[in-house]
């Protein structure tokens, strides 16, 4: 369970052993969420910080007639509402994809680990981190064609789940149907099969119903115009992330 975490925000930051442990500390308490349940809903009062330690989960509106935007993705190690401090209730939904591990982390544990300096700079870079891919995502739906941004997503999805070990020969697991990436795109699902069968037609990607793997990582990449710079990840990412001793 901790891995994950301590594999995110060590791409940002290194941590001592003292830093690592504490880390560590707050992810022994964790609970399951199933499949397509609201972790928190818009309009609730958030009170503890969550924690995807496992599984996918989703930043979503829904809009009036009853149709349903999903805005951001949060994956292995990702905080859910680090402005918990800040919101009298939630301006948008959180839910899983699919089963999820999620660590309820009260506001006196986040005040804490900001006192350790590697920890709180951490955190705040994970944070703009979400806001640079919320602009992305802005970019993605307003401007690339639909064989981009689907394009651009997945390419975001192997970088991201790869930074935290969840990638091998770039296949990974995703949980995700059809209806949920056209939420995610802003097209049909009839146009989201279409987009699918094209990218694979151009062996750029193969997919089964629970895994797809990026058959051409650098061609997709050209293709979608991919730059992860917005996902600032640091030159030493690749080095190893100390553990608790």
């Amino acid at each position: 369970m901790t891995d994950a975490l301590l594999r995110k925000l060590g791409s940002f930051c290194p941590f001592n052993p003292k830093d690592a442990a504490l880390l560590a500390g707050i992810t022994v308490d964790h609970h399951t969420v199933g499949a397509h349940e609201d972790i928190i809903r818009e309009g609730e009062v958030p009170r503890d910080v969550h924690l995807i330690t496992s599984g996918f989960a989703i930043r979503y509106k829904n809009l009036a007639d009853g149709t349903r935007q999903i805005f951001a993705y949060l994956l292995p190690g990702d905080f859910c509402d680090l402005h918990v401090f800040i919101l009298d209730k939630m301006d948008h939904g959180i839910a899983t994809l699919s089963p999820c591990s999620v660590v309820d982390i009260p506001r006196d544990t986040i005040l804490r680990l900001t006192e350790r300096p590697a920890i709180a700079r951490a955190l705040w870079w994970a944070t703009l981190v979400d806001e640079s891919t919320l602009r992305e995502a802005l970019v993605n739906i307003g401007r690339r064609r639909a064989e981009e941004r689907v394009g651009h997503f997945l390419c975001e999805l192997l970088v991201r789940l790869e930074v935290v070990g969840l990638v091998s020969d770039n296949r990974f697991e995703l949980p995700l149907t059809q209806a949920e990436l056209a939420d995610t795109m802003g097209l049909s699902t009839v146009h989201i099969n279409r987009v699918l069968q094209f990218l694979r037609g151009q062996k750029f990607i193969t997919f089964d119903r629970k895994s797809l793997a990026v058959l051409d990582v650098d061609g997709l990449k050209r293709f979608s115009g991919f730059d992860p710079n917005y996902l600032h990840l640091a030159p030493y990412r690749t080095k190893p992330v100390m553990t608790p001793s």
